[in-house]
């Protein structure tokens, strides 16, 4: 098989990229990012196309608050436009062309009319699904923000019509699709795999506190304001929660309004110190309201933290509700704050957790069972 990929950035595609090249199917791989930030990724020069000029002028403007979202969704819309009619000039013939979703809709229907087949790789809910929910939450907490522009949506709406297949990490997401009309037959769920060369213990949780951390990044979307709830609400004379990740402007002014005691903003960390806090973290906390499938969670399991999730982040394809960890309803601090409490209130049943957390990741392996996966249905898909 000849397969093509394209992906913004690098996101989980270079993983099944690397997965692809060692069986010898990947063909080219496209992206937006420069090659000197895609060169760690282990693939051949020869493999890696890319297209950076507007991603990273996007990337720029959203750092140093240029011109406000409004220039960066107009460079984000116009990097999806450039980066298809880019690809579609350079794409070689090919059995397969995954694409991210947003990206691919031209080149797509180009690999289409040659016989090849087009999969819209989506790493989190419907769009207008996602949509939706977090619209919601922005009325919640009185933020007015819009969550997307419109024609965003449409076109993803158009990649998820014209494309053969869509993969997507959770079923969550594959409901998500199902309950805003997508036919159940043209989905396959496949959850995400976890680099366990490089996620293992580096150390132990403290016995004389109780560390709670969150990783990702810090907004409404992730549910961030029940976490602050349900922490606040935890009784012990040593308790710390740890916030790792970037922090997202719909929060910012929710933030003055919740409890933040004993709680450290850490910003953006780099993986050893994540690898660090996760192993020695009594519990990780991943409230999303919408998540298409927290790598993180896996990864904290890697190293011997067990998690507690919202039904709305694929955990429920990852472990089972009170063996390796929780799982509870999306905005409900009181669940989180009940699930903190019996981990911190019996030492026994957290360690428990954390070797059957560490067990169950890997009984399903990393990246390798992931790229099994997408070989199995690309073989279907293809009939090659």
């Amino acid at each position: 098989m000849k397969i093509v990929q394209a992906v913004f950035g690098v996101f989980h595609h270079f993983e099944l990229a690397r997965e692809l090249e060692r069986r010898g199917h990947l063909s080219v791989i496209y992206s937006t990012f420069p090659w000197r930030r895609l060169q760690r990724e282990g693939l051949p020069h020869s493999r890696v196309k890319t297209f950076p000029p507007l991603h990273m002028g996007e990337l720029f403007a959203r750092r140093y608050n240029i011109g406000g979202r409004w220039l960066t969704d107009q460079l984000g819309y116009a990097n999806a436009l450039a980066f298809d009619d880019w690809t579609l000039r350079r794409i070689p013939p090919c059995d397969a062309f995954i694409a991210i979703s947003g990206a691919g809709l031209k080149t797509g229907l180009a690999v289409q009319q040659r016989g090849g087949r087009f999969i819209c790789d989506r790493g989190s809910s419907h769009q207008r699904y996602q949509e939706q929910i977090v619209t919601s939450e922005y009325r919640r907490w009185g933020v007015d923000l819009p969550v997307s522009e419109d024609r965003d949506t449409v076109r993803e709406e158009k990649i998820y019509e014209v494309a053969d297949l869509i993969t997507v990490p959770s079923g969550f997401s594959a409901h998500s699709f199902v309950e805003m009309g997508v036919p159940e037959e043209k989905l396959r769920t496949l959850p995400y795999g976890v680099r366990l060369e490089r996620f293992r213990p580096s150390g132990e949780p403290p016995s004389d506190r109780f560390e709670v951390l969150f990783a990702g990044s810090v907004g409404l979307r992730k549910g961030i304001p029940y976490l602050l709830e349900a922490f606040s609400r935890l009784r012990h004379p040593a308790k710390r929660l740890r916030i790792a990740g970037s922090m997202q402007p719909d929060i910012k002014d929710v933030l003055q309004r919740l409890p933040m005691e004993d709680v450290e903003l850490l910003g953006s960390i780099p993986q050893d110190r994540l690898i660090d806090l996760m192993s020695t973290s009594h519990v990780l906390v991943l409230p999303s309201i919408e998540d298409g499938f927290g790598l993180v969670m896996g990864q904290a399991m890697a190293c011997g933290c067990p998690v507690i999730a919202s039904t709305n982040t694929g955990a429920g394809d990852l472990y089972t509700d009170g063996v390796e960890g929780f799982i509870v309803p999306i905005r409900d601090p009181e669940s989180l704050a009940d699930r903190m409490q019996r981990l911190m209130d019996d030492p026994q049943l957290q360690r428990g957790m954390s070797e059957k957390s560490l067990a169950r990741v890997k009984s399903l392996g990393g990246w390798k069972e992931y790229g099994d996966q997408w070989e199995t249905l690309l073989h279907e898909a293809t009939g090659r």
